[in-house]
Parts: structure tokens; C-alpha cells; sequence
């Protein structure tokens, strides 16, 4: 069975920081490209940040000089380091495996950037 179990969400004030994880179960996770999607309110999923791999990342323009997604592949889990985070980033972080012609989601952890 493949799990994709997202952590590290919660409140923070603009121009904080927060690191989201998640961990993968049930794949190969070394051979899996992984990305990190978010869904705010009466908006459109839209991706955040990718990582393939072989470790070549992409970023959306707004995320880009702001976050950091990374992998680790001993561990099987993927992370998102958000720096300077604005009100705009307040969504619900999905993590995203692509593992051949498979397409797995996690549940989403929910992100608050407010004062």
C-alpha cells in the first residue's frame, strides 16, 4: 500500500518559516519524482516545487528564492523549506509522488501564514 504522510503545517507569522516533510511508503521511493502541490481556499491546486531523481528541482515563481524542496532518499521522505512566507502562501500542502505511470497523493497538511 503507498502512503504519503505530509507534517510540519501550522500557523506562522509573515515572514516566517516553516519545513514541511513527508514520508513515503509502498514505493521505490528512489526512483520517484516528487513534488510538493498547494490548494488555497476557492483556488486551483497549482504546483510548488519538484524534484526528480536525480535531485534537479523546479520552482514555481512564487516560490522561488523563498522555498527549498529536498530528498532524502535513505529516510524516503521529501521536504519543503519555506522561508519569508507571506499571506499568499496560506494553503493546503499536498506531497505528490510520480512513480512511473502512477500519480500518488498525501492528505495534506494545512499552512497559515497570518498575524
Amino acid at each position: 500500500q503507498v502512503q504519503l504522510v505530509e507534517s510540519g503545517g501550522g500557523l506562522v507569522q509573515p515572514g516566517g518559516s516553516l519545513r514541511l516533510s513527508c514520508a513515503v511508503s509502498g514505493i521505490s521511493f528512489r526512483i520517484a519524482a516528487m513534488c510538493w502541490y498547494r490548494q488555497a481556499p476557492g483556488k486551483q491546486r497549482e504546483l510548488v516545487a519538484s524534484i526528480n531523481s536525480g535531485g534537479s528541482t523546479d520552482y514555481a515563481d512564487s516560490a522561488k528564492g523563498r522555498f527549498t524542496i529536498s530528498r532524502d532518499n535513505a529516510k524516503k521522505t521529501v521536504a519543503l523549506q519555506m522561508n519569508s512566507l507571506k499571506p499568499e502562501d496560506t494553503a493546503v500542502y499536498y506531497c505528490n509522488a510520480l512513480y512511473g505511470m502512477y500519480n500518488y497523493w498525501g492528505q495534506g497538511t494545512e499552512v497559515t501564514v497570518s498575524s
